[in-house]
C-alpha cells in the first residue's frame, strides 16, 4: 500500500475495556512503518488487523505511563523469537532504556538483532529521523511527567507529468523517468519541450500530528499548525473540565479548540476514558467547536491526503 496512512491499534486510556485497548497506532508511508506508542496488547492488535511485523523498524513512545509502553516488552520478545535480524529503533524517554535492559538481563535474553535506543531528551532541535521524502520531529506536551508529541511531514519531491502531454506525445517509460527527475522532452520533429511546460507543481507537504496525554496549552498551536490530520487525546467530556486539568488531560472540547486554533484540516479523537459506554457525547461536543472531527476507531485506517 502506497501513500500516507494511520491505523489505530488502541485508543483507550489507562484502563482497558472489552472494546478499547491502550494507546498504539501504526503510521505507514509507502513501504515504511512507524509505531506510535505501544500499550498493552499492541502486538495482538497487529495480528488481529493483519499488520506485518517485518516492516516495523521505528517505535516512538510518548511518555512512561504504562498504557503507552507496556506492550513494548512483548513485542521485542516476539521479534527475537521470530529471528529478526534488522535493527529496531526505539525513540523514548531515557529511563525506558534501563527498563528494557533490565528485562532482557533478568530473562537472560541476548537479542538476535540490534536494539538502537534514542533518548527523546536528545532531540530538542533535530528530527528523530528523516528520509528523502519525510521527516519525523517531536515537541513537548504538558502532562504530569515528561511527554512528547510527534509530527510526521511527508514531502512530495517527485515531479508529476502532465496527463495531456502524455496523451499527445506518448513518451516512453524511460523518458517519463527522466522528466520526473527534471529533464526536458524532445519531440520527433526536434522541438524541445522544457520540463516546466510538461510537469505539474509539486503537491503540498502532508502532515500528521499526534498529541497523546496533555492538558490544553496554547503553546501547542505552533507545533500542530495546519496539520492535515491531528490525533488528540479526549479523555473526558466538558463536564469533567476540572478533573481534566487536575490530571493534565484534555476534554473533547479542548481537543476541538486546539484543532480550530491551529487551523488543522481534520481532528481524530482518542484516549477515551473507560467510564464512557457511549462516545457520541464526546463527538457532539467536539463538532460544536470543530465540525470536521471524527472518533478514532480501533482497526480503522485513516488516509492523510
Amino acid at each position: 500500500m502506497t501513500g500516507f496512512y494511520v491505523t489505530i491499534l488502541g485508543n483507550g486510556s489507562a484502563v482497558p475495556t472489552a472494546t478499547q485497548h491502550p494507546s498504539s497506532q501504526i503510521v505507514r508511508l509507502s513501504e515504511e512503518q512507524f509505531m506510535i506508542d505501544c500499550g498493552e496488547g499492541a502486538q495482538m492488535q497487529m495480528i488481529k488487523y493483519k499488520i506485518k511485523h517485518r516492516k516495523l523498524n521505528h517505535i516512538f513512545v510518548s511518555h512512561l505511563h504504562g498504557d503507552h509502553y507496556f506492550g513494548l516488552f512483548g513485542l521485542v520478545a516476539t521479534f527475537h523469537l521470530f529471528g529478526r535480524e534488522d535493527p529496531l529503533n526505539i525513540y523514548a524517554p531515557s529511563d525506558l532504556q534501563k527498563l528494557l535492559e533490565h528485562q532482557l538481563r533478568i530473562s537472560k535474553t541476548n537479542l538476535r538483532f540490534n536494539l538502537n535506543f534514542h533518548a527523546l531528551e536528545d532531540y530538542k532541535s533535530k528530527p528523530l529521523f528523516k528520509s528523502s521524502y519525510y521527516a519525523v520531529t517531536t515537541f513537548p506536551l504538558y502532562h504530569r511527567i515528561p511527554t512528547w508529541g510527534v509530527k510526521i511531514r511527508k514531502q512530495d519531491k517527485e515531479l508529476r507529468v502532465d496527463k495531456e502531454f502524455v496523451a499527445k506525445y506518448k513518451p516512453s517509460i524511460d523518458q517519463i523517468v527522466r522528466i520526473k527527475k527534471g529533464g526536458d522532452f524532445v519531440t520527433e520533429s526536434g522541438k524541445v519541450l522544457e520540463n516546466k511546460e510538461i510537469t505539474l507543481p509539486l503537491r503540498p507537504d502532508k502532515v500528521y500530528a499526534y498529541c497523546s496525554d496533555t492538558v490544553f496549552n496554547e503553546h501547542l498551536i505552533d507545533h500542530v499548525q495546519g496539520a492535515d490530520l491531528l490525533y488528540h487525546e479526549a479523555t473526558f467530556d466538558s463536564s469533567m473540565q476540572e478533573i481534566a486539568k487536575e490530571k493534565f488531560h484534555s476534554t473533547s472540547v479542548d481537543a476541538a479548540t486546539m484543532a480550530k486554533k491551529a487551523g488543522v484540516r481534520k481532528l481524530l479523537l482518542g484516549h477515551y476514558s473507560a467510564r464512557f459506554d457511549d462516545l457520541s457525547e464526546l463527538l457532539q461536543e467536539a463538532r460544536s467547536v470543530f465540525p470536521n472531527t471524527l472518533l478514532s476507531e480501533e482497526g480503522q485506517t485513516y488516509s492523510i491526503k
